[in-house]
């Protein structure tokens, strides 16, 4: 697989988000699963996992350290704080809290250390900007984390490329991580020139758009009640519908290719700009060898502005997240 730059480290150009394993998407994987997707990964040639303190209230972190610890020299390991869960009632139910503060990070950074069965972290991201907190004072104890040899590297996660540049200023930034697909280019504002005017990678989750660029059909009555995507407008009913008609040119023009329609996905960002690394999550290991294959193929510019027309920001019906989650993110808004 062709490499990438994530700060000093060099990665596979498609990585691996580790969410999927036990979070967000209905039925979490089982242990087997989750070790025969991670070590499939590793084998197929992806050195770039990235899991969080929220995913899963740690189940994530200790799939990996369970299941990749014993070949933590074969890969670059990303991980999150500032958001995870905590027993807000006190009745042993933990809920999802945003939490920027200094020694909550640091706090955060011990529990995850632990559960990934590591001495070090090599890009650690504030999973979200708590507003709360100046990102100065967030970024600030970050960089007490590097200096102390606990982390290797800063991210930031859905920040906007002003607040990406005032964090810059305390600490370098090496990856800055939001969502970016064909019909979420909220990235293209002004977050994408910041990184390469700093030379931060940006890291790409949901790149094939919350399993809507895959090729299979989705049935969203089916919905699992904890999957994210029934929160989320562009699954709703009626953006849905209007949503569903962007597919079939998307993948009339994967079949003319000769690759599957999440290949095409991930071809695409791959060729926007060498520092973006994708990171596809998966609970499957069909999918995980499907998504390592797109660094192999080519498209011509032509292609990519075919591509662009096909599906883009002007033309997919709905926000990517309701106002809950908007008012959580600090990203640029067409």
């Amino acid at each position: 697989m062709q490499q990438r730059k994530v700060g000093t480290f060099n990665v596979g150009a498609i990585g691996l988000g580790c969410m999927n394993l036990c979070h967000a998407y209905g039925k979490p994987a089982s242990n087997e699963q989750a070790e025969r997707v991670l070590l499939t990964a590793l084998d197929h040639g992806i050195t770039f996992f990235d899991t969080a303190a929220l995913y899963g209230f740690g189940l994530s972190e200790m799939h990996v350290g369970n299941y990749l610890s014993k070949h933590r020299q074969r890969f670059t390991l990303a991980s999150k704080c500032g958001m995870q869960g905590v027993d807000v009632n006190n009745d042993g139910k933990l809920s999802r809290v945003i939490d920027g503060r200094p020694d909550t990070l640091k706090k955060t950074c011990e529990d995850s250390l632990r559960r990934l069965r590591t001495d070090v972290i090599d890009l650690y991201y504030l999973h979200r900007w708590d507003k709360r907190v100046p990102i100065e004072d967030s970024v600030g104890a970050l960089s007490d984390l590097v200096r102390a040899g606990k982390i290797q590297s800063i991210g930031l996660s859905e920040v906007s490329a002003a607040t990406l540049k005032k964090a810059h200023a305390v600490h370098p930034i090496a990856a800055v991580q939001t969502e970016y697909s064909l019909w979420t280019r909220n990235p293209e504002i002004a977050v994408l020139q910041a990184c390469q005017e700093l030379g931060a990678a940006f890291v790409a989750f949901s790149p094939v758009a919350r399993g809507f660029l895959c090729g299979k059909t989705i049935e969203t009555t089916t919905f699992d009640d904890k999957d994210i995507r029934k929160a989320m407008p562009r699954f709703q009913p009626d953006h849905f519908q209007k949503n569903l008609s962007l597919l079939p040119p998307f993948e009339a023009l994967a079949k003319e290719i000769g690759c599957t329609p999440s290949q095409l996905a991930l071809a695409w960002l791959v060729h926007k700009a060498p520092y973006i690394i994708p990171i596809p999550g998966t609970n499957k290991v069909e999918h995980v060898i499907e998504n390592s294959q797109a660094c192999e193929i080519v498209l011509s510019k032509s292609v990519m502005k075919k591509l662009e027309s096909i599906i883009n920001q002007n033309n997919v019906s709905g926000n990517r997240y309701n106002e809950q989650s908007n008012r959580e993110v600090d990203t640029e808004v067409y």
